[in-house]
This record gives structure tokens, sequence and C-alpha cells, in this order.
């Protein structure tokens, strides 16, 4: 559903500043892929994932989404294939309009749009019975604005319009790291629920270890815009996080003595 080949991508080339983000980077998702993404500051990560969505073209490579050649789209035309979920919860969501209406604009993702559109009472039934299913109440405040939410409750609903039309590839941008413990861990579990009941294909980046080992069925790690550690099946559900540590100490030559010092 998602591969990457041979990518690299370097910001201010020739000037002091140079950095090169992805050197060459090679990563293959298999529909229904869930793979979490790991890895230090600088690591590349947030590059992969802007990458991917078209933010900005990579210098060298290819990107298929479903077979087809994405690499000079830009995002716009990749938004039709492409969900996506920020780590800010005020992104995603336009404030100012109900909760319905948000709804609806994202279930017409991709599609032309007039002057005229309205939501049917089909339509309001079945957001109603989707928002029920997150279990936060807000099928009973459709009418409301997003601005009145709370940050895991827009997220939630962010992560519900991002898959409402099951996209090719579903985006978690770190998208609980702006949450408190018990919200994020809210959020995690519906990212898994969804994920897990429309069989989607998802890439979910992350700086919590726990979050990596437990969620998803693939962890990769990155480091200085490489994968360096792809794992998963039963190597990952028994994994622990000293046993992470060990393996990117291993693998990158960096001694680390803790997660905050390695994701932070």
């Amino acid at each position: 559903m998602l591969e990457l080949r041979n990518i690299s991508k370097t910001f201010h080339p020739g000037t002091v500043h140079e950095k090169r983000a992805l050197q060459h980077m090679n990563l293959h998702l298999a529909p229904g892929d869930f793979v979490t993404v790991i890895g230090s500051n600088g690591a590349g990560k947030s590059t992969l994932l802007n990458a991917v969505a078209g933010v900005w073209q990579v210098d060298e490579g290819q990107i298929l989404i479903d077979g087809k050649d994405v690499t000079t789209l830009p995002e716009y035309r990749r938004a039709e294939f492409i969900g996506r979920v920020f780590q800010d919860p005020m992104m995603g969501t336009a404030p100012s309009m109900l909760i319905e209406e948000n709804l609806a604009l994202a279930m017409r993702r991709g599609r032309k749009r007039g002057l005229k559109w309205g939501i049917t009472a089909a339509e309001r039934e079945m957001y109603r019975e989707k928002l029920a299913n997150l279990g936060l109440g807000l099928e009973n405040r459709m009418s409301d604005k997003v601005g009145l939410l709370s940050g895991g409750q827009r997220q939630a609903l962010t992560l519900l319009m991002a898959s409402l039309q099951q996209p090719k590839l579903l985006l978690l941008d770190e998208h609980t790291a702006a949450l408190d413990p018990a919200t994020a861990a809210k959020v995690l579990t519906l990212s898994d629920s969804i994920v897990q009941e429309s069989n989607l294909t998802a890439l979910m980046i992350t700086h919590n270890m726990r979050d990596a080992i437990e969620h998803g069925n693939r962890l990769v790690m990155m480091h200085l815009g490489k994968v360096i550690l792809d794992i998963s099946g039963e190597e990952k559900k028994k994994l622990t996080k000293s046993e992470l540590l060990d393996r990117f100490a291993a693998l990158s030559g960096v001694q680390e003595e803790s997660d905050a010092v390695l994701l932070a």
C-alpha cells in the first residue's frame, strides 16, 4: 500500500545549515499494516511523514501508494487517498463550524464541491452512529461548534474525519503528544479500533516507546534518515523498552541511557 524507494531529502543544501533528513530510505507497507515509527530527534520521522503526505518533494527516489507513483503529486492531490491526524489538536478541523459540518466536509474530500451542499438525514444518522462509537457523547452535540471541544475530543473527531472515507493510507503524526496521559490512551485505543475495523494501512510517528511497542503490528526505528530496525509479529509483542534501547545502541553506535535521552 505504501512503497518508498530510495528516497532522500536534504534541507538547505550547500550551506552551513545543510541537513540530510532522509538518506536513501526504503520502506514497504503491506495493506493492513499498522506501523509505529520511533527514533531520536533528527532521525527523520517528521520528514518521512511530510514527504509521504506531499508537504515537500523528495530530492530523489520514488513514493508509491497502492501502486500509483505519487512522487511529484502536490499535497492537495494526495489528500484524495491520504488521511492525516496532526500533533496539534487545533489542526485538522474547522473550529467555527459545527461538528456535523466538519464531518460533512471530510465526507466530501476529493469530490468537487459547489456553493450548494447540505447534510441529508441519512448522512446525519451515519455521523451520529460513528460519533457514538467514540464513546465521548459527541453524538449528542452534533450542532456544537468544534471550537468548544476539548483537545482530546477534537483529536478523536479529527481521527474519525481522517478515516471517514477509508483512505488508502492513514498518517498519525504524534497525534497524542499534546494530550494528557489518560486522554492520550483513549485516543490511541480509538486509533487501534478504527484501523482494525476498517482494515486501514497506517503509519504512526511517536516519541513514546511503550506506545510504539504496544500499538500496531510493526515497529520501525529510524536514525540519521535511515531505517535501522524493522520488527513485527511475535518478536514485536515480546519486545521491552530496555531491549529496544539496547537494539538502538547496538545498531546506531550511540549509547543511550534512557528513553528520555533517546526520544526527547
